[in-house]
């Protein structure tokens, strides 16, 4: 479902020293993002809030924020993108319900197969005992 639009009341952004590229730039210029989204303001279906609670694990608070910090580039505009992107995927996959499991047995011929299978290796190993002289 990528027609979900995040709604920007939802979000809110701040920007932290990074560690990674940039050499010296890192230790004066703020380029990391750290973009928090408040879940309920979505307003996500409860199936949905649960999968993205899964999904999301240790990045969503206790207060129902979920925590995506971007580091990957030198510049505040490309780590704002990305964290938006990953935000963005992360609510697409709650979106997607899993398919369900259907239930399968083994045919009869399968088990049949199986058990004389078992038998022939059985009988391999039955003639590799100490041989007995009579």
């Amino acid at each position: 479902m990528a027609d979900f639009e995040i709604p920007e009341d939802a979000l809110s952004e701040s920007f932290l020293a990074a560690s990674g590229p940039g050499g010296q730039n890192v230790n004066k210029v703020a380029t990391a993002c750290q973009l928090r989204c408040d879940v309920f303001r979505l307003g996500l279906s409860p199936d949905v809030y649960a999968r993205l609670k899964q999904l999301a694990g240790s990045r969503m608070t206790a207060g129902g924020e979920i925590v995506i910090t971007a580091r990957k580039y030198r510049t505040q505009e490309a780590n704002r993108e990305e964290a938006r992107a990953r935000l963005a995927e992360l609510i697409a996959k709650a979106h997607v319900k899993p398919a369900r499991r259907r239930k399968t047995r083994p045919t009869r011929a399968a088990k049949a197969k199986r058990v004389d299978a078992k038998k022939r290796r059985g009988s391999v190993k039955e003639g590799r005992g100490k041989v007995k002289l009579d």
